[in-house]
Order: C-alpha cells, then sequence, then structure tokens
C-alpha cells in the first residue's frame, strides 16, 4: 500500500498507477454529482449539447454537500460525506467515455464499473462514511454550482479542494474490487460455518 497526492485533472497513467488498498489525497477540483446529474449529462451527450464542466481527468465525488450561502452571493460548504455509490452503477460506461479518472463515493460499484475502469483507465475511491466533517476540512472554496434547481445535494457543485481525504482505492484499473473480495469471504465463511 502506498500513499499518492494527485492533483486534477489526473492522467489515465495516473489513475492506472493506484492499486487497491493505495491512499490518496486529491487536490485542485472535485465535481459533486449524483443520480439526477448523471440523467443530465446522459440527456446533454444524447443531443450532442456540451456538458456543464469539463471531465477530461476529473475527479467526480457521489456525494450532496451542506452548503450556506453568504451575504456576496457566494457559497460556503459546511459539511461534505459520500452517498451509496452502486446507484450510479448504469453510468459507468458514460463516465469513462466522459474522461473522468477518479470516482470517489462509498459501498463500491458493480460489475460495470470495474469493466469500464479497465476500459477506460479510472479508479474507485472509498470515502470514510460518518466523517463529512473531516472531509469538509479538504474543501477549500465553492467555485460554483450547476443545476441547484435540482435541489442541495443534487446539484453539480465544483469544489476547490486540497488534500482532500484520506480516500482508499476500493476498485483499480486491474480489475481487483475490494468490494467483491469482501463479498465472496462472507459468503465462504456463511457457507462454512452455516451449511445447508
Amino acid at each position: 500500500m502506498k500513499e499518492y497526492k494527485l492533483t486534477t485533472p489526473v492522467s489515465e497513467s495516473e489513475a492506472r498507477g493506484l492499486k487497491l488498498g493505495d491512499v490518496v489525497y486529491v487536490s485542485g477540483h472535485i465535481f459533486t454529482s449524483r443520480d439526477m446529474a448523471h440523467l443530465k449529462y446522459k440527456a446533454l451527450l444524447e443531443s450532442g449539447d456540451p456538458l456543464p464542466k469539463d471531465f477530461a481527468g476529473a475527479a467526480i465525488f457521489h456525494a450532496g454537500p451542506v452548503c450556506l450561502k453568504q451575504p456576496d452571493g457566494s457559497w460556503k460548504l459546511q459539511l461534505i460525506g459520500p452517498t451509496t455509490s452502486i446507484r450510479m452503477e448504469p453510468y459507468a460506461e458514460m463516465v469513462g467515455k466522459m474522461g473522468a479518472k477518479l470516482i470517489i463515493g462509498k459501498g463500491g460499484m458493480g460489475d460495470d464499473t470495474l469493466a469500464a475502469c479497465a476500459k477506460y483507465g479510472y479508479v474507485y475511491l472509498q470515502a470514510a462514511p460518518g466523517c463529512a466533517a473531516k472531509l469538509a476540512q479538504g474543501v477549500k472554496a465553492v467555485k460554483d454550482v450547476t443545476y441547484f434547481e435540482l435541489g442541495m445535494p443534487e446539484a453539480l457543485w465544483d469544489l476547490e479542494v486540497e488534500n482532500f481525504g484520506p480516500l482508499v482505492v476500493g476498485m483499480d484499473s486491474e480489475g481487483n474490487s475490494v468490494y467483491h473480495s469482501l463479498k465472496k469471504a462472507a459468503i465462504e465463511k456463511m457457507e462454512k460455518d452455516y451449511p445447508l
């Protein structure tokens, strides 16, 4: 296990160099995106319209931040924690085509994401659940917000970050998934300890 400090945009070679269990800290920009934002991207790509951000080398965080609007109209982030990532599984191929290299969330993703990680050279990073205040310390500013009409959690927030983490590689570009390994080990133990 190694520790990496990456700055967005992240190159494909940097992402492919990350292995299961490596610890990652991210600086630069992180884009939050949940279910509704992914649906927006899909519709834009299908219609040939431009995406709201350049996702080449980007870090996409499955999260719904809590932000407060300031008197000058700017936003200040208060808390940010990961949301369950498996809901975004249908967009694995699309995210790869968009060029994102770091997907951040909790709970892992499925086989389609694992295949897309290998094909496009991106990785899935586990953010610690229940550490929203700690993770918020790595966010230096809210650059802007898109799709606010969807509601605060579902909007696309462009966050300027510095040493955001720690994040752990849960799925790499070589077909390895800690979530698959844990599931397999759990099933084997259950079958051994509780045979039918």
